[in-house]
């Protein structure tokens, strides 16, 4: 199919995207910080006939970025950027009052700076495959008014705006800010520690995602709950955009 950098790959929505694209014959390149789970997900993704270059390391490192696409072009090019990989700024999440300004920063710096380094960095490699392809995962919170979400949903907000440009800017590549809905993660269970809800798998929404990589709407915002369900060329159309 392809080559696809996918960061925050080692667990998550991250690790079902590798698994599941794995599935279909592309082959990956995977980043996260932690080199142990990195590999069990890069072992997963193997077992699934993909070529795999795992890259430990922090998406915040331009040097980092820049090893993740020169593993890419070692594979051949690049069709596919998702940028998974998130920081939530405080852990679990706080009202605005009691947010640090540092770690307002350190979310902005992953989930906006970093990104926008990558697809910086990886650009030339995108324009030329012939299905050149950005992701960028965002939140409900970027659009919703959570409280203590305010610091995460502003760096996503932002990661919103900076997408939307972006496909403007790049009309030969599809570019997607995608909202995967409530998940069972990581993430969530650091962010909100207390709330003990059960929520969706994040293999859940997979076909969410794989469903834009078959139709490649235009470039836009979209939810990829609504990308599952059976009138897609509808969800489709509503959502682009948004």
């Amino acid at each position: 199919m392809g080559v696809a950098i996918i960061t925050g790959a080692s667990k998550g929505l991250g690790r079902a995207l590798a698994g599941a694209l794995a599935g279909r014959g592309w082959d990956l390149v995977l980043d996260a910080r932690t080199a142990e789970a990195l590999a069990e997900s890069a072992e997963s993704a193997r077992a699934r006939g993909a070529r795999v270059v795992a890259l430990s390391g922090d998406v915040t490192d331009a040097a980092h970025r820049r090893e993740l696409v020169a593993a890419a072009r070692g594979l051949g090019g690049l069709d596919l950027l998702v940028s998974n990989a998130s920081a939530l700024g405080a852990e679990p999440l706080v009202r605005l009052e009691e947010l640090s300004v540092d770690g307002l920063r350190a979310a902005l710096e992953t989930n906006v700076v970093a990104a926008l380094g990558l697809v910086q960095e990886a650009l030339p490699l995108l324009r030329e495959s012939a299905e050149g392809t950005v992701i960028a995962v965002s939140s409900d919170a970027a659009a919703e008014a959570y409280e203590t979400w305010g610091g995460y949903g502003a760096s996503k907000a932002a990661l919103d705006q900076l997408v939307a440009v972006l496909g403007v800017e790049e009309p030969g590549l599809r570019v997607w800010a995608v909202d995967p809905g409530d998940m069972a993660t990581d993430l969530y269970a650091a962010a909100v520690p207390d709330d003990h809800d059960a929520r969706p798998a994040p293999e859940s929404v997979v076909p969410g995602f794989l469903a834009l990589l078959d139709r490649r709407p235009a470039s836009g915002r979209y939810a990829a709950p609504g990308l599952v369900e059976p009138d897609l060329a509808g969800s489709l159309g509503t959502e682009a955009g948004r």
